[in-house]
C-alpha cells in the first residue's frame, strides 16, 4: 500500500464560511447554455466552493450572479461584486451534490491593497 501524501493547503486567501445563493451560467459539457441557482458555501477574495446538482468537467469556465436588490448608485455606498467569472478546478461528489471548488478570474481584492480590484457588473 502507498503511503498518502499529506494535504498541503494552497489557498492564498482565508475562506469565510458564509451561505450565499448564486446564480451560475455556462454551457454543459454539450455547449449547451445554462441558469442554474446554486448556494457557495464559502467564499474567500480569490474563490468559493459551490454545492450544485449540475455534473460540469474540470476548468469549465462559468459565470457566477449574487441576487441582490437593487441600490441606488450613491457614492455614499461601498460599491460590491454581483457578478464574477471563475474556472472550476475541482469536483467532489457528496450526498447527490456537485461541490465546485473555483478560482475567481480576478481576485475579489487586491491583497496588498486590501482593495476590490475585480467587478463585471
Amino acid at each position: 500500500m502507498a503511503p498518502r501524501r499529506a494535504f498541503v493547503e494552497h489557498r492564498k486567501n482565508e475562506r469565510v464560511p458564509l451561505a450565499v445563493p448564486v446564480f451560475v451560467r455556462g454551457k454543459d459539457s454539450e455547449g449547451k447554455e445554462f441558469l442554474e441557482f446554486a448556494t457557495a458555501l464559502n467564499v474567500s477574495a480569490g474563490g468559493a466552493l459551490l454545492a450544485t446538482r449540475r455534473f460540469l468537467p474540470r476548468f469549465t469556465t462559468i459565470a457566477l450572479e449574487v441576487p441582490s436588490a437593487p441600490l441606488p448608485r450613491i457614492k455614499v455606498l461601498p460599491r460590491s461584486v454581483r457578478r464574477l467569472r471563475a474556472r472550476l478546478l475541482r469536483v467532489t461528489v457528496v450526498d447527490g451534490y456537485q461541490l465546485w471548488g473555483l478560482k475567481f478570474s480576478s481576485p475579489l481584492i487586491s491583497k496588498l491593497s486590501g482593495r476590490k480590484v475585480h467587478s463585471l457588473r
